[in-house]
C-alpha cells in the first residue's frame, strides 16, 4: 500500500490563486502501482504544476480494487488535481418480452420494433379487463390458465365474437394482465387460423368495479370526517335521589341551565322514577318548567317588536336611498337638456347616458321592493280587517268550543280512571278485610273505606257534571256550525248580487240614459231594468248609481210642481275636458 503522502501549498494571494507562485506539490511514494489505483480508485488523475502526469499512463489502472478504501477526502480545487469527467449515462433499456409457454397453449411476443399497444383511460377502481382477438377455439379454461398468473380470477364472461371479459379481485391485477397486451396466443402446436390471434388486452369499465370504488371512497370520507369532527359523548346523567332532585329544581329555575335541567329531568320520567314516593317532588319540577312558558311568550314578543322596528328601519332606509336616487335621476335628466348638452364632446355625451340608464335601473328596482314591502303592508291590514268577518268569528268560535271540548273530554277521561282506581282501592281493602282477621287497626281501615267510598262518590259526581257540561257544549258546536253554514250560503248569494249589478247593471243604465240626454227618472229606469230582472229594486238602482259619479250624476229640472230629479250619463264629459 502507500507509505505516506501529504500535501504542502503556500500562496501569496491565498488559497486556490493560480499564477507563477503556484502551491508547492511535494509527493513521496513508495509503490506508484498502489497510488495509481488509488487515485484511478476516486476518478483522479494525480497532475503536477504544468500538468503532466505524475505517473505513467501505463501504471493507470482504469479498473476499480474493492479491496482498496477511500484514504482521505481530497479537495478538487487543490492545485495540481483536476477531476476526469463523468462516464456517460446509459440509455433506458427497452423491456424485451420473452415467450410465455403454458400447458395448453404459447404465447408470442410483439416484434420489439413495433410501437405498444395502446390502452384506454383507466375507469377509477378498474378490476375488469377487456380481451379481445382470442382464436375462435380459445375456450374458458384456457383462457384462465393464461391470465391465472396475474392474480385471483373472479368471473370470465366469454362472449363468441372471440373476445371476453375478466374481472381480478384486487386492482393491481389489472396491470398484470395489460403486460400480455399484444402477444400472439396459438393453442397447442396447430397452425390453423383458428387456433392462434393476437391479443390485445385493455381496461373495461364495469358497474361492479366503479360501485366498490365509490363506497370505498364513501367510507374513506365518513372515517375522515369521523377523525376530524368527533363528537363528545354527552354527559351520562345521575340518578334520582332527594338531594339531586333539590338541585335539579334549583336548576330548572335558572334561564342559563334550563335546557340541560330538562334533559335530566325527561331521562328521570322516562326511566320510570317516578312513583307515589317521588310524585311530589316530580309535581313540582314540572311546574317549574311550567313557569317558563311565560317567560317564552314575553321573549317571542319582545323578539317581535325588535323584528318591527329593524322592518321600520329597514323601510326608512331605503326611502332615503330611493330619495337620493330620484335626485341623481334629476342631475342626469338636467345634463340632457339641450342646453347643457351641446357643450359635452361625444364620449363625455355617451358615459352620461350610459349612468344614466344605470341609475334609472337601480331606482326602478328599488321603487318595485318599496311597493313589495307596502303590498305585504297592506295585506296584513286585510288579514286584520278580516278579523271583523262574521264567519270567521264563527270558526274562531267553533274553533273554541272545540278546544273545549276536547279539554272536557280529557278531564273526563282522567276522572274516570281516578273513580276506577278508588274503585280498585276500594276492592283490595274489602279484600284485606275478608282475609287479615281483625285487630287493633280496624278502625282506621273503615275509616280509610268510608273516606275512599266518599271521593269516588264525589269523583263520580263530578264526571256527571263534566258530561252533562260535554253534551251542553256539544250541542252549542252544532248550532254554531249551522249558523255558520247558513252565514257562508248568505255570503255567497250577496257576492253573486253584487258582482252581477257590478258587471252588467252599469252597462246597461249607461246605454239606457246614453240614448236619454235629457235624463230620466229612477221610476223610469227603474221600469226598464224590470223587464230584464225582476229582482231589482229602485232603490238598489239609486244607491249603485250613487256609487259612481263619474258615470251618473243626478240633476234637478222642471218648475214649481213639475220639479223632478233626472238621472244623467256623463261618462264622457270627463274624457272632453282631457
Amino acid at each position: 500500500m502507500l507509505s505516506c503522502f501529504w500535501f504542502c501549498y503556500a500562496a501569496a494571494d491565498g488559497p486556490g490563486s493560480v499564477g507563477s507562485e503556484q502551491p508547492h506539490l511535494t509527493v513521496p511514494v513508495a509503490d506508484h502501482g498502489a497510488w495509481t489505483t488509488a487515485m484511478n480508485n476516486l476518478g483522479i488523475v494525480p497532475m503536477g504544476l504544468t500538468g503532466q502526469q505524475l505517473v505513467s499512463d501505463p501504471i493507470c489502472m482504469p479498473g476499480y480494487d474493492p479491496t482498496l478504501g477511500i484514504l482521505t477526502p481530497i479537495n478538487p480545487m487543490m492545485a495540481g488535481i483536476s477531476l476526469v469527467p463523468p462516464p456517460p449515462v446509459p440509455a433506458e433499456i427497452p423491456v424485451v418480452k420473452e415467450i410465455i409457454h403454458c400447458k395448453s397453449c404459447t404465447l408470442f411476443p410483439q416484434n420489439p420494433n413495433l410501437p405498444p399497444p395502446s390502452t384506454r383511460e383507466r375507469p377509477p377502481g378498474c378490476k375488469t379487463v377487456f380481451v379481445g382477438g382470442l382464436p375462435e377455439n380459445a375456450t374458458e379454461e384456457i383462457i384462465r390458465e393464461v391470465f391465472d398468473p396475474c392474480g385471483e380470477i373472479i368471473a370470465v364472461r366469454k362472449s363468441k365474437k372471440n373476445f371476453c371479459h375478466i374481472r381480478f379481485a384486487e386492482e393491481f391485477m389489472v396491470d398484470k394482465a395489460i403486460y400480455l397486451s399484444g402477444y400472439r396466443m396459438r393453442i397447442g402446436s396447430s397452425t390453423d387460423k383458428k387456433d392462434s390471434g393476437r391479443i390485445h388486452v385493455d381496461f373495461a369499465q364495469a358497474r361492479d368495479d366503479l360501485y366498490e370504488w365509490e363506497c370505498k371512497q364513501r367510507l374513506l370520507a365518513r372515517e375522515e370526517r369521523h377523525q376530524h369532527q368527533l363528537r363528545p359523548s354527552p354527559p351520562p346523567i345521575m340518578h334520582y335521589s332527594e338531594h339531586e332532585a333539590g338541585l335539579l329544581a334549583e336548576k330548572l329555575k335558572d334561564d342559563n341551565k334550563f335546557g340541560e335541567a330538562t334533559t335530566v329531568l325527561l331521562a328521570w320520567i322516562e326511566r320510570g322514577e317516578v312513583n307515589r314516593r317521588s310524585a311530589h317532588h316530580f309535581y313540582s319540577m314540572i311546574q317549574s318548567v311550567n313557569s317558563h312558558v311565560r317567560r317564552l311568550m314575553s321573549e317571542k314578543v319582545q323578539h317581535e317588536e325588535e323584528l318591527e322596528l329593524a322592518k321600520e328601519h329597514f323601510k326608512n332606509a331605503l326611502l332615503a336611498i330611493l330619495m337620493q336616487f330620484e335626485q341623481i335621476t334629476a342631475v342626469f335628466t338636467a345634463a340632457t337638456r339641450q342646453k347643457a348638452w351641446d357643450h359635452f364632446s361625444k364620449a363625455q355625451r355617451k358615459n352620461i347616458d350610459i349612468w344614466r340608464k344605470q341609475c334609472e335601473e337601480l331606482r326602478n328596482a328599488h321603487s318595485e321592493e318599496i311597493m313589495g314591502i307596502r303590498r305585504e303592508e297592506e295585506m296584513e291590514m286585510s288579514d286584520d280587517d278580516s278579523d271583523g268577518n262574521p264567519c270567521k268569528k264563527l270558526r274562531l268560535d267553533d274553533s273554541d268550543l272545540a278546544a273545549q271540548t276536547c279539554a272536557l273530554r280529557e278531564e273526563n277521561d282522567s276522572l274516570r280512571w281516578q273513580l276506577d282506581a278508588c274503585r280498585s282501592e276500594v276492592e283490595l281493602l274489602r279484600q284485606e278485610q275478608g282475609r287479615v282477621p281483625r285487630g287493633e287497626d280496624d278502625r282506621a281501615q273503615e275509616q280509610q273505606l268510608r273516606f275512599l267510598q266518599q271521593s269516588a262518590q264525589g269523583v263520580q259526581q263530578q264526571l256527571l257534571s263534566l258530561q252533562e257540561e260535554l253534551r251542553r257544549k256539544e250541542l252549542e258546536l252544532e248550532q254554531a256550525r249551522e249558523e255558520q253554514r247558513y252565514l257562508e250560503g248568505e255570503l255567497i248569494a250577496l257576492k253573486e248580487k253584487v258582482s252581477r249589478y257590478t258587471s252588467s247593471l252599469p252597462g246597461i243604465i249607461s246605454t239606457f240614459l246614453h240614448v236619454h240626454p235629457f235624463g230620466a227618472n229612477i221610476e223610469y229606469l227603474w221600469s226598464y231594468i224590470q223587464r230584464l230582472d225582476t229582482k231589482v229594486s229602485a232603490g238598489e238602482l239609486e244607491r249603485l248609481m250613487l256609487r259612481l259619479p263619474r258615470m251618473f250624476k243626478q240633476e234637478l229640472s222642471g218648475v214649481g210642481a213639475t220639479l223632478e230629479k233626472r238621472w244623467k250619463f256623463c261618462g264622457f264629459e270627463s274624457i272632453q275636458s282631457m
